[in-house]
């Protein structure tokens, strides 16, 4: 039988949040939610370790799995782990800081194997910064035999007990259940984790690291009834997309310049960041804005994206028109954007309606656009 361990019995104040971590909302669910889903088809027994004054919102939160029940923790991580062993029914045990909510299905069935053919299974990732030890001097150690331990971490259930029957005596500081396992068994076998298994800590770690947004925009063609009544723009020999002026028999109706893709790409920026539309920030009310640049517009937008702390990963524009024919401007559409945004990604689609409807009947050209934007480092 194998029992599974989740720790949650921690204040989680660095996260800064009005609530326990593990009680804290993450995509509709609690993070101990998660953590109780990951492992529920693994196990017959699973035991929280947890605080007191959250027992009664963790208790709910169980009734769907049956196998799960909550054991007050204590005042140290090596604290609650014990509560918990002293309880345990099974023959090997895994254990895991249920603030890692993102452990995939693999981690968990490698820490098993690893477990059933070692006694025992670390979740470890190899270093990739230089690490240095600065206790009685600075030293170096070669990057290849440096690891950060994750959890899942798991053990054949007797020959961790007594480590930790020996780790309650001595009063030992440990941080992980490794570390008691290696000083009083041996040096426990590791397997390869995750990055993606990360441990929320901090109120950063609970905001999105992508955004996804969307835009769309249409603009109509100035037609000959227009120019003759005076209402219409005289300049008929061109438009402009993406900051390129194509030859064209007619131009688009605007208070800007018309540039239909920019303008559903700053509405997709604007959604995905939470902000309302262009037509807010750039209004056709505004003499300001009339005839205005809109790659300019463009760059105001990208500054309210990286000022909420986001860049922009990926672009995908689609440009619907019967005229005039795109291709041969594409490429120097993509140049702009991808300057404009610092974004190498940039896909721009161009095509007809097939002669349907007002696009078809070349009376206007619609624009769709899709953005991921990435949380910068700080």
């Amino acid at each position: 039988m194998l029992t599974v361990i989740l720790c949650a019995a921690g204040s989680g104040t660095r996260a800064n949040l009005p609530e326990n971590k593990i009680l804290h909302d993450l995509g509709g669910m609690p993070v101990l939610a998660h953590s109780l889903s990951a492992f529920a088809p693994y196990t017959d027994e699973m035991l929280v370790a947890c605080r007191k004054e959250d027992e009664p919102r963790v208790l709910p939160l169980l009734s769907q799995f049956p196998q799960a029940r909550t054991v007050l923790g204590g005042e140290t991580r090596t604290d609650s782990v014990w509560a918990c062993l002293k309880e345990t029914h099974g023959d090997a045990v895994l254990i895991h800081d249920a603030a890692r909510p993102f452990v995939t299905p693999k981690i968990i069935e490698d820490c098993i194997e690893s477990v059933e053919a070692y006694g025992s299974g670390i979740c470890a990732l190899p270093a990739t910064d230089t690490i240095v030890l600065t206790e009685g001097g600075y030293q170096t150690p070669k990057r290849d035999s440096v690891f950060t331990v994750q959890t899942p971490q798991g053990f054949r259930t007797a020959p961790l007990r007594a480590a930790y029957e020996k780790a309650m005596e001595s009063k030992e500081p440990f941080t992980d259940d490794s570390g008691i396992y290696a000083r009083y068994i041996e040096p426990p076998h590791l397997f390869l984790g995750d990055p993606a298994n990360k441990k929320l800590t901090y109120a950063a770690d609970f905001a999105p690291a992508e955004r996804v947004g969307f835009g769309v925009d249409t603009h109509a063609f100035e037609h000959q009834e227009e120019i003759d009544r005076g209402i219409a723009r005289l300049n008929l020999n061109y438009i402009t997309l993406c900051g390129v002026v194509i030859p064209s028999n007619r131009a688009l109706k605007a208070h800007s310049d018309g540039d239909v893709p920019v303008h559903a790409l700053m509405d997709a920026l604007l959604s995905a960041i939470g902000e309302r539309d262009i037509g807010y920030h750039f209004p056709d009310t505004d003499p300001k804005y009339r005839g205005a640049n809109s790659m300019e517009m463009l760059q105001e937008v990208v500054k309210m994206v990286h000022g909420v702390g986001f860049s922009v990963k990926n672009v995908s524009i689609s440009i619907l028109c019967e005229l005039p024919r795109l291709s041969p401007y594409i490429e120097k559409m993509r140049e702009n954007l991808r300057r404009a945004l610092g974004c190498e990604t940039v896909a721009i689609a161009a095509g007809t309606n097939e002669k349907l409807g007002y696009i078809g009947e070349g009376r206007g050209i619609t624009a769709y656009s899709t953005v991921l934007l990435a949380r910068s480092a700080k």
